[in-house]
């Protein structure tokens, strides 16, 4: 499948699997996620860096067919129903966001971001497998919350769709469209500065 590209990428390009990770709407709906592979990935998160190696993430997982894969699908938003069910894996990311029996918090400041960087390793690990992540946030937090039981010290936080990417066409038309919009990122000039907030990027040449 033709990967579209920012076209001011520079070369040498990213390491693999860096260079070829990218977001997919489009899933093979046969494809089923060996437990090997899921062992992997979460591996990869509990590897992740996290502050003073506290940890706080969970995850709740599910595999296409079974209860877990479909209490989450119900409650995700219309636009994300319609590509998330040919998933092989969905996954709900929650960060801690207190003390509790289960597990301490020393560093609550950084639970989000701890949790973010638990979620690019796994996203990283998948794409060393073959395998594609699409992360999203369009779905009804609380009711996520509640259906699976989630203490009040956790947030039910992002999802994480897994899979093998397929065609575009067998997405519906609205859904194509925005499968096959070209791939772009703000310059680095616009984030990276030095000195001045805004003012200075940082030198490249």
């Amino acid at each position: 499948m033709a990967l579209l590209r920012d076209p001011d990428v520079l070369e040498p390009r990213l390491a693999d699997p860096l260079n070829v990770r990218w977001s997919p709407r489009a899933f093979d709906d046969q494809h089923v996620l060996e437990p090997r592979q899921l062992h992997l990935l979460l591996e990869a998160a509990r590897w992740a860096p996290s502050a003073g190696n506290s940890q706080p993430w969970s995850f709740m997982v599910g595999l296409r067919g079974d209860e877990t894969f479909a209490g989450f699908y119900e409650h995700l938003a219309r636009g994300n129903q319609a590509w998330a069910g040919r998933a092989s894996a969905l996954l709900v990311a929650i960060r801690q966001t207190a003390s509790g029996p289960d597990h301490e918090l020393p560093f609550g400041g950084y639970a989000q971001y701890d949790l973010g960087q638990a979620a690019a390793h796994l996203t990283i690990q998948a794409h060393a497998l073959g395998l594609h992540v699409h992360q999203f946030a369009g779905f009804d937090h609380d009711a996520v919350q509640q259906r699976f039981g989630v203490p009040e010290h956790w947030a039910v936080t992002t999802g994480i769709a897994v899979g093998v990417a397929a065609s575009p066409d067998v997405l519906d038309e609205r859904t194509r469209e925005k499968e096959l919009l070209p791939r772009t990122r703000r310059p680095i000039s616009e984030f990276a500065f030095s000195g001045t907030w805004g003012e200075a990027p940082v030198d490249l040449s």
